[in-house]
């Protein structure tokens, strides 16, 4: 199969429940480039994955601070890029928390290239109390990104 794979979110507790499904896919190395207005539910989605791994987190938006990391068998680094250019991105390391954990990355779309080209990128829209779609996909034909889209499209439905 090729192309986005969606999921709906009708409550804040669902998109959780999606982060929380995908959550025992991920390696270090991998990359989720999370996108969505603000308010769609990156956060929430971060706070699923982030309890999962690494049960008793308080997941908080990392946009001032730019990296949290929740500590667990396997780290995961929650990055938020809202406030950077393209060019500031560079200096943040990333090779270094890839190395140790995996990394999630809100405003993903602002990552360079280089770190996309085997992400899986997932997009949130909707607002306020409308229900969420959200959205899987990959430029990857093989690799972490194509392994965690399949994955994705295994998930169960939503209830």
């Amino acid at each position: 199969m090729s192309g986005p794979a969606d999921r709906r979110s009708s409550s804040v507790e669902a998109t959780e429940q999606l982060g929380a499904a995908l959550a025992p896919a991920l390696q270090a190395g991998d990359v989720l480039a999370l996108s969505g207005d603000l308010g769609a539910g990156k956060t929430r989605f971060v706070s699923g994955l982030a309890r999962a791994l690494c049960p008793g987190a308080r997941v908080r938006s990392p946009s001032f601070t730019l990296v949290n990391e929740y500590a667990g068998p396997l780290p995961l680094f929650h990055l938020d890029l809202y406030r950077l250019g393209r060019g500031e991105v560079d200096g943040l390391g990333l090779e270094e928390y890839a190395a140790r954990g995996a990394l999630v990355v809100e405003w993903g779309e602002r990552l360079p290239g280089n770190w996309l080209a085997d992400a899986l990128c997932i997009a949130i829209s909707g607002s306020g109390d409308e229900p969420r779609v959200v959205t899987a996909s990959t430029t990857a034909d093989t690799g972490r990104g194509r392994a965690l889209l399949d994955r994705w499209r295994a998930l169960p439905a939503a209830p």
